[in-house]
Order: structure tokens, then sequence, then C-alpha cells
């Protein structure tokens, strides 16, 4: 028996197959829709204005091209510790939920990784604590939401609270020196002349981008999101699987406290402070709808990119961080009022067209 025969409940059409370029090659975005293809280079035209508006507000300095590339490169680093975040924080985000806890978790992370007691095991200790403390923590908030019921919100906002707290308790509200020369330098040393930071969030970036768009656990995440009871009615344990989406957004968090402390050299409990709202007000510019169902890793990471770039821009034009956040603020606004507009559009597109075939 099928799953519309047994339930009534009809099931979506499948698309039809990418097709195909001269040759049999596949397209490069093949696992994306077209609208998804579109958004991304919309995103791109955004960063190129950007970079625009820098030549004409500062146009000596734009003009020396050793200093273009020393400030992409400033942009890259910049961006990566957050672009991390974002990449857990997009799979959440896609699966129906919310991850306020993503900055407290860095700062537990993080203070946790650089107690006198986990330097002692070197670097593979400071990096095995980071992550597991990460997943851990993500994966209680999994728990509370899952199993417990809490409202995503609510659950992560808790933990927001007691990991800060948790932190600022081992560290003794005081900023712990990391003394690991291997940690302290994974910020300044350079491969090829681009910071090994900004190739760990490629890394990151681009098995985010395989888990989402190659693999089951993908494909079960969007369909979560999209419709959690035909989820579970097609046989994915929906509880187990969003449990396991905020164990990723820790290990995200996790590496993220890494480079973090790299970047410090120390960590404290204060660190990653509103990488939450950061991280999501990057997965939303890039199209990653709040109520679930859709997003792109891509996008994502472009618009922490496109944030990283207007914070450079507010920078070299000497402009307070008070209107940077102002402008942020309005950013996000439109964004989401953006995707509402057009979420409604579509869904009145189709309705329309169902009854004119009906009729």
């Amino acid at each position: 028996m099928t799953l519309s025969e047994g339930t009534g409940l009809k099931a979506p059409a499948q698309p039809g197959p990418e097709p195909a370029l001269p040759g049999g090659r596949k397209r490069p975005w093949a696992g994306e829709s077209g609208e998804s293809v579109t958004r991304n280079l919309v995103l791109v035209g955004v960063l190129a204005a950007l970079i625009v508006i820098g030549a004409i507000t500062q146009p000596e300095l734009y003009g020396n091209s050793t200093w273009v590339w020393t400030n992409v490169l400033s942009i890259l680093q910049l961006a990566s510790v957050v672009g991390v975040v974002t990449v857990g924080m997009t799979f959440v985000i896609i699966g129906g939920g919310i991850d306020l806890s993503v900055g407290a978790i860095v700062a537990l992370a993080g203070v946790w990784s650089t107690t006198l007691a986990t330097q002692s095991y070197g670097a593979a200790g400071m990096i095995f604590t980071a992550i597991v403390v990460g997943v851990a923590v993500g994966l209680v908030n999994g728990v509370l939401i899952s199993y417990g019921r809490l409202v995503p919100f609510i659950a992560t906002l808790a933990m927001l609270v007691a990991a800060r707290g948790l932190a600022a308790a081992i560290s003794g509200k005081q900023t712990q020196i990391s003394s690991n020369t291997f940690i302290n330098g994974i910020a300044s040393t350079k491969i090829l002349g681009i910071p090994v930071l900004v190739y760990i969030l490629g890394a990151v970036a681009v098995a985010g981008w395989i888990l989402l768009n190659r693999t089951t656990f993908g494909r079960r995440t969007v369909a979560v999101g999209g419709n959690p009871e035909a989820a579970r009615l097609a046989g994915i344990n929906v509880k187990r699987h969003t449990m396991f989406l905020y164990g990723l957004s820790g290990l995200c968090c996790g590496i993220a406290a890494v480079m973090l402390t790299s970047q410090a050299t120390s960590a404290q409990a204060a660190m990653g402070n509103l990488y939450e709202l950061d991280a999501i007000a990057a997965a939303i510019i890039g199209g990653t709808l709040l109520s679930g169902g859709r997003g792109t890793i891509v996008g994502s990471i472009l618009g922490v990119l496109i944030f990283a770039t207007i914070t450079n821009l507010f920078a070299i034009n000497g402009l307070s961080t008070e209107a940077q956040n102002m402008v942020k603020g309005g950013i996000i606004v439109a964004a989401v009022l953006v995707q509402q507009f057009r979420f409604k559009s579509v869904t009145q597109f189709f309705a329309r067209n169902r009854i004119t075939s009906s009729t």
C-alpha cells in the first residue's frame, strides 16, 4: 500500500531530472532549484555593488591592488568564524527550528577547551574538548525540543543563559589565555597566501553543501522542515532527526570555538556574543525560509560575506558601529518581508492554477 492509499494524503509530485548539458554533463548546480540559483546570483550582485560603493567612497584605497587583496583576505577571515556557525544554523532553520544558543555554545566550548587541565593534553585535547562540548550541548537542545516538546525558541534561549553562566563559572569570569602554539597559529598561518581559517570555512561549507544536497540526511531535513507530519508518515523519525540537526549545529559551534580561540589566543565567557543573530541574519539573507523547508548553504555563505563586507565598508569609511547595526537590522527586516511577499505570491499563484484546472 502506498502512502497516499493508506493515509489519504497526496504525495507531492517529484521534480523531473535535471536537464543534462551536451555530452551528458550535469549542471554544476544540480540539486538546487533554479530559483535558488537566481537568488544566489542576486546576492553576488549585491556583493559586487558593495565593492563598487567602497571603490567610490575610498578610490585611493581601492586603486592599490595590494591593499585590495589584503582587504579581501580580511573580509574572508572576518567571515570565517560566523560562517562556520551559519552552516549549522542553516540546517536547523531548514529543519523548522531555530537556535539562539550558538554564541553561548561557542563561548562554553572555547572556555572549556582552554582550562589548564585541558591544555595539558595539547592541541588535540583542546580541539577534541571543544567539539565534544559543542556537540553535547547541541544534542541537549535537540533532546529538549524533540522529546521534551519544548518550543525551539524557549529551549535554546534557556540554553543561551545556562551556557553563558557555566562558561563564566568555569573561567571565574576571567580571560583564559591559550598557551598552545599550534592552536594560536591556526589564525596566523597562511597556505598559498590565504589564511587557514578561510580554508576551514571552505571545508565546512563544502561538507555542508554535500550533506544537504547529496545525502538522505539533507533530503530528510528539507522534508522535516517543510511538513513534519508528512515526513513522519513517510517513515522519517522526525524527533531523532531534529535532535541530530541541533547536534550538527553544536558541532559547527565547537569548530568555531577553536577558530575564535586561535584568533584571540584566549577564551572568555563573553566570546561569540550575538553570533546567533549574525548567523540567523546571514541565513535569512541567503534565502533560508524561517518557517523551514527551504534554504541553501551557498546562499547562507553569501549572506555572511555580505554582512562582513558591510562591516568592512563601514570600518574603512570611519562610520559608527551604531549606524552599522541599524543598517543590518534594516536589511534583515527587508529580507523577511521579501520572503513573505514572494512565498504568499507563489502560494496564491498555485492556488489559482488549481482552481482553474478543477473548473
